[in-house]
């Protein structure tokens, strides 16, 4: 692994975007999230928060910022968006998340098919789900079905993936993140590929619109334990891994 030499932030992040060939995703610690007041003042108005990305010499259509899904995620994203930075908003487990984020005019959600899964498989005590009837399957395919209904533009990526039964129900989601091991899976299947989700049967459907708004957003992730609990677990999963990386940067620039 090449060293990090001792240089100013604007660099050392040019360094790292050039050494990737695919968009460049930012992730916004959450401890960092947390200490900004108001809400409505967040981001882009912070020297702090986006300073250090204005200035690096490269496409900044290519920078996206990557947020956790929750109440203080979700309005940071909202201000960048406005200013036209793209951003993806992670740790979806819920419709009230989801919704949350198309009205905020996010870019991009990536509900976790398989936590959900792992959630429910641990809450029924059971081994498994047929692809149908899998916890993770129902809500990307609710959320798709809603987002298409009415008329919202946020793209609805699928990730974390356990089995590719998951995988084939999703085909028609607007995007899916595969791992390699399930992508090579999926290249020696044979099996008959069937297109499960579709806007124009989505559009048709009978659907309650929900009033999105910072109470009913609370309210309904507390009616929820399962997004309350995996979305808890992975704030406290990222800040962690975060804080294991800016180590391992710092003793590389401190060595050398």
């Amino acid at each position: 692994m090449p060293a990090f030499p001792l240089i100013p932030r604007q660099q050392l992040i040019k360094h790292v975007a050039l050494l990737l060939s695919t968009r460049k995703r930012v992730l916004i610690n959450h401890v960092f999230l947390s200490k900004l007041q108001p809400l409505g003042k967040v981001c882009v108005t912070n020297p702090i928060f986006c300073s250090h990305y204005r200035n690096v010499d490269f496409n900044f259509s290519e920078l996206w910022y990557l947020f956790s899904s929750s109440s203080k995620g979700i309005k940071a994203a909202e201000v960048l968006e406005k200013e036209g930075i793209t951003c993806n908003l992670t740790l979806i487990f819920s419709k009230a998340q989801a919704i949350a984020c198309a009205e905020a005019g996010c870019t991009l959600i990536s509900p976790f098919v398989g936590r959900i899964m792992d959630w429910y498989k641990n809450h029924d005590k059971v081994q498994g789900y047929e692809p149908s009837e899998d916890p993770g399957v129902k809500s990307v395919s609710e959320i798709y079905n809603y987002f298409k209904k009415f008329g919202y533009k946020t793209i609805v990526m699928g990730a974390s993936f356990r089995n590719k039964g998951e995988i084939l129900e999703l085909a028609g989601c607007d995007r899916l993140t595969i791992s390699p091991q399930l992508l090579e899976e999926l290249s020696s299947c044979h099996d008959t590929v069937e297109k499960k989700l579709d806007e124009t049967v989505s559009k048709h459907l009978d659907l309650h619109k929900i009033d999105m708004n910072e109470a009913t957003f609370r309210w309904m992730m507390n009616e929820d334990a399962m997004a309350t609990e995996k979305l808890a677990e992975g704030i406290r999963n990222f800040a962690a891994d975060i804080f294991k990386l800016e180590t391992i940067i710092k003793k590389k620039v401190h060595t050398h």
